[in-house]
């Protein structure tokens, strides 16, 4: 796999809550961009993705956004799609000066609610939550390469027994362009430095006491994917790089899709036109890509280099 920049009209923001521990991650394309979605965990928090389903109306999207705070962080795309709005980003409907725009803002959320964070906003006369004070800092400071590490949707992430976080790996394409992945890993399984083992117990440290941790950090789960490519694609064939990137994940973390986890991948594909058709082997080739690059974006978001 050789190393490429990250695809050019795709920026990143974080942010993140020191005291509340949980952070907001947003992707914005810099024009709107094809997307699709594969959901494998067993406990996932979305919203929009069933209008990313090849067969409904929505060709293109505005924006993506990953945030901590279970329900409660899906208020970060709230915000985000009021803004698009203000800006004249999204569907018009109307004309001129006094058409409304209505932005098509997919997300997704992770548990970490109980991760020893401040989360009184959950509580009777608790604050307001921060999640969509967040997001908008979040899209204040996207640039056009991601940071990594403890920061935006991942700050307050476990990845099993080690602390988690925001990961990025790329890779070159053989038939043209470039494939990244971000992925925010806050995993029920534990992260491997190599090749998951094939027999052996099965790890559970969210799950059963582990010296040195307290039970606050024994609960929450998900890791979530945003794969990014320069390279054309339909509705559908992103939906089947969606598929094939989640085995990178298979790769680099065991257990993985647990009925704990609400993991799930995004694909968003940058070319400004959608092909009628996808070659099969350059799409073979894209979902191994797409694969690889979770892998490595896993182990970069724990063992960080």
């Amino acid at each position: 796999m050789s190393p490429s920049p990250w695809p050019a009209g795709l920026r990143v923001g974080h942010a993140h809550c020191e005291r509340v521990r949980t952070g907001v991650t947003v992707l914005l394309p810099d024009r709107p961009a094809v997307m699709a979605v594969d959901v494998r965990g067993g406990g996932p928090g979305t919203r929009e993705t069933d209008a990313l389903a090849p067969d409904n109306l929505v060709e293109r999207v505005h924006a993506l956004v990953f945030s901590g705070g279970s329900v409660f962080g899906l208020a970060a795309a709230d915000a985000v799609a009021l803004h698009l709005a203000r800006e004249g980003v999204g569907l018009a409907l109307g004309e001129g000066g006094e058409a409304l725009h209505v932005p098509v803002v997919p997300a997704a959320i992770l548990f970490d609610l109980l991760n020893g964070g401040d989360k009184a906003f959950a509580r009777p006369g608790g604050p307001a939550p921060p999640y969509a004070a967040l997001a908008l800092e979040a899209l204040a400071a996207a640039r056009p390469v991601p940071d990594d590490g403890p920061v935006g949707a991942g700050f307050g992430a476990r990845a099993g027994s080690r602390p988690g976080g925001v990961g990025v790996a790329t890779a070159r394409v053989e038939a043209g362009g470039t494939v990244a992945a971000l992925v925010v890993v806050n995993s029920f399984g534990e992260v491997c430095k190599g090749a998951p083992p094939a027999t052996g117990p099965v790890p559970a440290p969210k799950r059963r006491p582990l010296a040195g941790l307290a039970d606050s950090d024994r609960i929450g789960a998900t890791t979530l994917v945003a794969v990014a490519t320069d390279a054309p694609l339909t509705r559908a064939t992103a939906r089947r790089v969606a598929a094939m990137a989640h085995d990178g994940l298979a790769r680099a973390i065991r257990p993985i899709h647990t009925p704990f986890d609400g993991d799930t991948v995004f694909v968003i594909g940058l070319h400004p036109e959608t092909p009628p058709g996808v070659e099969p082997w350059t799409l073979a080739e894209l979902g191994t890509r797409a694969a690889d690059c979770v892998a490595l974006a896993c182990r970069r978001a724990v063992f960080r280099p």
